[in-house]
């Protein structure tokens, strides 16, 4: 009898499943109604216009376009002798950049400019920087940064590489 008495003293009691089971209904309930608002679009008046509306609506014809509204600004070329060659000595460049049509003049009237960036860029890789692949997406991407950043914001849209050759 003592026995008995003594295994049911040291069983430690249960905890309640009742949090888990308040947790599980809430999350349930949150999920349920993020989708009901995302269906029934509360969340449009949040972010702007529906994406759907933007999409519906056809191009007018004779409407400008951003196609019309651009220039490229040729950079002249430049021949760059790289440091600690691998197999190649000179990078050959030739590229243009895609500016909005007003800022045309200002960007190349800073021309000079960004030639020196050019060069100080081109100049400072070396022949091993050349070898992965992907070394003309990342050479074009640092050049695009460094053009927007020299040119201002808004005025220079994208790096056009015309000319690429490793000799």
């Amino acid at each position: 009898m003592s026995n008995d008495a003594d295994v049911a003293e040291t069983e430690p009691p249960k905890k309640s499943k009742l949090p888990l089971i308040i947790g599980l209904v809430l999350a349930i309930a949150g999920g349920a109604g993020g989708f009901m608002a995302v269906q029934m679009g509360a969340l449009d008046t949040l972010i702007g216009q529906p994406v759907a509306d933007a999409a519906e609506k056809p191009a007018e014809p004779g409407a400008a376009s951003d196609l019309d509204d651009f220039a490229f600004v040729e950079i002249p070329p430049l021949t760059v002798t790289l440091t600690k060659p691998v197999s190649m000595t000179h990078l050959r460049f030739r590229a243009s950049l895609e500016v909005p049509a007003q800022f045309e003049s200002e960007v190349t009237k800073i021309m000079p400019r960004i030639q020196n960036v050019m060069n100080g860029y081109l100049r400072a890789l070396e022949g091993k920087d050349f070898e992965d692949t992907a070394a003309l997406i990342r050479v074009r991407a640092q050049l695009l940064s460094r053009m927007r950043y020299i040119a201002g914001p808004g005025r220079v849209r994208d790096l056009l590489v015309l000319e690429f050759v490793l000799t």
